[in-house]
Parts: C-alpha cells; sequence; structure tokens
C-alpha cells in the first residue's frame, strides 16, 4: 500500500489559493476556472479578445512548478506507477469524460458546488465515486 503523507497546512494553503484564484477570474472576466474548458479554447476553431487570459492562465499552471523550484530549490517528490500506454489512455478518457460532463473537476467541484449548482453535485459526486472505486480497484485487483 502507497502511504500519503498528511499535509494540513499546505492543503489549505493550497486550497485557499485555488479559491482566491478562482474568484479573482470570475470578478474579472465573469468566467468559471474550469481548466479544460479554458484549455480547450486556445485551439481553433476559438478566436476573441480572451485567448491572451486563457494563455496566461495555462502557462500559469506550467510555470507554477518552475517557481516552486527556483524558490524551494527543489520539487515534492513525486511517483508514477503507471506506463506510457495507461497515461495516455488515462488522459484520453479524462478529456472525454470532461467534454462529456460539460466540465472539468475544477469547474465543477470548485466554483459549481461554490454556486450551489445542481448539476455539479452531481458532476462531483459521480467523479469522487468513480475515483474511489478507481483506486480500490488498483490497489485491491490488479
Amino acid at each position: 500500500m502507497i502511504a500519503t503523507p498528511f499535509t494540513p497546512l499546505a492543503s489549505l494553503l493550497g486550497g485557499a489559493m485555488i479559491g482566491i484564484a478562482a474568484v479573482l477570474l470570475m470578478w474579472a472576466t465573469g468566467r468559471i476556472a474550469g481548466v479544460s474548458g479554458i484549455a480547450a479554447r486556445l485551439f481553433p476553431p476559438y478566436e476573441d479578445r480572451e485567448f491572451a487570459g486563457r494563455f496566461a492562465f495555462v502557462a500559469g499552471l506550467v510555470v507554477a512548478p518552475v517557481l516552486v523550484r527556483l524558490v524551494t530549490g527543489d520539487l515534492p517528490a513525486r511517483t508514477i506507477a503507471a506506463g506510457p500506454a495507461v497515461l495516455i489512455v488515462g488522459g484520453l478518457l479524462t478529456g472525454f469524460g470532461s467534454v462529456w460532463g460539460s466540465g472539468c473537476t475544477s469547474a465543477h467541484g470548485v466554483c459549481g458546488l461554490s454556486r450551489l449548482s445542481v448539476r455539479s453535485l452531481v458532476a462531483t459526486i459521480t467523479f469522487m465515486a468513480a475515483g474511489m472505486v478507481a483506486v480500490f480497484v488498483m490497489r485491491h485487483w490488479s
């Protein structure tokens, strides 16, 4: 079994930063911080005045680990126990799920629940349950 360290302060800080970023994006643009929707609209056929903002949002996701490395001198430990084929299939299924579910975990779980959206509540319960089942199956049946 893989032990996961308990990090309440880091988790609280990270959650607060995500919440603040979501509120700031909604305040500044009126848009919900759904990462899959923002990333998808970087590619054609989407061409509008909001491209630079979307690009900055996604670039921030990429630059953040670099900043952590510069500030702390190291990156958090990470382990990916899956091979390339599993990662590719998982990525495709995640992308399909976010399109099929009309949003990703960030849009439904962070922004949708805070707006008391019933659709987001159902989506969040569904992907949390699916995640729990997947972890159980991978840890106990594989």
